[in-house]
């Protein structure tokens, strides 16, 4: 459906009718982000997540990360085990600039030992029958907050753990909700995109980056 610029009939309309909202807070597929055959028990990454999650683990406001996987032998955190590279268009120019260093994903093949016999571990290693699985990070995102405008080298996996109606990922044009329903989503990380909290509480959830 293409929408040109409204008449003024066609501008009395709109007015007349006001949107539905019955459909805002669920999953909305596109060729982009799309559910993999694969669901997870949410109740216990809840219990888990808000033990291994602390207020303290934060990157940036408003912004809460913790490794689950790593380099073998990696003990120290750096700014690529929690970021890595991205490419924003940061300003009105428009033009595209690359932002932290490159990360290698395949190298991120140990499990964070504080990890080892968690169900968190189990669904680590359901992933990894899936699809080559580098960084695994979990994350928080408190109320009101967002990422960037950016792409990644590699798609994501995202498992959304706990959530509310206002917390949307969107990626090109497409927005949607992402339950924490026990699926898992694939979401085509390449493109453009960011993650947002609009609504009271915080958002966590496992994101796997694929390495390809």
């Amino acid at each position: 459906m293409s929408f040109g610029p409204l008449s003024p009939d066609d501008f009395r309309s709109a007015l007349a009718s006001a949107p539905t909202w019955d459909t805002v807070a669920e999953f909305q597929p596109s060729e982009h982000i799309r559910r993999l055959d694969l669901t997870v028990d949410v109740d216990r990454l809840v219990t888990e997540a808000e033990h291994f999650l602390r207020s303290d683990d934060a990157q940036g406001e408003g912004f809460h990360t913790r490794s689950i996987t790593r380099r073998p032998g990696s003990t120290n955190e750096t700014v690529a085990d929690l970021s890595g590279r991205y490419w924003i268009r940061p300003d009105d120019t428009y033009e595209e600039v690359p932002r932290d260093p490159i990360v290698d994903e395949s190298a991120y093949t140990e499990l964070v030992p504080e990890f080892e016999g968690s169900y968190i571990a189990e669904v680590v290693a359901s992933l990894r029958e899936l699809a080559p699985i580098g960084r695994t990070r979990l994350l928080g995102k408190d109320p009101f907050n967002c990422n960037s405008w950016h792409r990644d080298p590699e798609p994501r996996i995202h498992i959304p753990i706990v959530t509310n109606p206002g917390s949307l990922f969107i990626i090109n044009h497409h927005v949607t909700h992402l339950p924490a329903d026990g699926s898992v989503y694939f979401t085509d990380t390449r493109a453009y995109h960011t993650a947002l909290n609009g609504g009271e509480h915080r958002r966590i959830s496992i994101v796997a980056a694929i390495a390809i």
